[in-house]
């Protein structure tokens, strides 16, 4: 009750407007694309708060649509079958990651979105396509490099689809796999954000006011599939992301 009694208390309608707003956006952007909502959310977020207060907002909007997009793919325990290996090594890095991220620097956060969303960004725009085979190493390699960008930035969608759109998967199959792979980063995420101790009972309130909006938006941004041109959506969405990337690169690096 304190915790409600406070955060009524602290009420910044200028503020909630302007998250309302952001959360908005980027669920819009998940419901239609099936990825993107962290990416969107932090490249808004960090322009009115710290990325520490910011990062752990989207703990519970991860949860819920990833949750809500697996559960709607087909072939769920196929996808489970062959990705296991993928998913154990993003828990395991992202929750290590996650521990430190009070202990890191403000500028290493903020640049460490910035890549994250510059590589999502090109990786989708240019079609990137790397040499890739179906072996265990290249699942446990990525899982590692997605954990641990995960962990830093709660952004981890950049190398699970750079491999993806390698290994040259179905629409179907990506939006599933991409559900699976994120949902399973996101209970390690918010166990280690606890132990850093940033992921607090006011702050999971917060994150809980979020999911409503989200929960909007991600249900517009699915409607909107079939009545948007996807492609053009796609291009002007990305190629905000990879202009916001490179202001949140410099503004950490000056």
């Amino acid at each position: 009750m304190a915790a409600i009694a406070d955060l009524i208390q602290n009420f910044d309608l200028v503020q909630s407007a302007q998250l309302i707003a952001i959360f908005l956006f980027a669920a819009i952007v998940k419901g239609f694309l099936g990825i993107g909502l962290p990416a969107a959310s932090m490249a808004f977020l960090t322009l009115v708060m710290p990325p520490t207060e910011a990062i752990p907002l989207l703990w519970l909007s991860i949860l819920a649509t990833n949750s809500l997009q697996f559960a709607r793919a087909p072939n769920k325990w196929d996808i489970a079958r062959e990705y296991w290996l993928f998913a154990l090594a993003i828990m395991v890095c992202i929750f290590v990651t996650s521990m430190f991220i009070s202990d890191y620097p403000t500028s290493l956060l903020t640049v460490a979105i910035g890549v994250a969303m510059v590589l999502f960004s090109l990786n989708l725009l240019l079609g990137i396509k790397l040499r890739i085979g179906p072996g265990r190493g290249w699942h446990l390699g990525f899982g590692v490099l997605s954990g641990t960008l995960g962990g830093i930035s709660s952004i981890w969608s950049p190398t699970v689809a750079m491999y993806l759109v390698a290994r040259d998967v179905s629409k179907e199959r990506f939006i599933g796999t991409t559900g699976f792979l994120f949902l399973a980063g996101v209970l390690p995420l918010g166990a280690g954000q606890v132990v850093a101790g940033i992921l607090t009972f006011p702050m999971l309130l917060k994150s809980a006011l979020a999911l409503c909006v989200v929960l909007v938006g991600f249900r517009i941004g699915e409607m909107l599939r079939d009545r948007v041109s996807q492609e053009l959506f796609r291009k002007a969405v990305l190629t905000a992301f990879l202009l916001m990337g490179l202001r949140l690169i410099a503004n950490g690096l000056s």
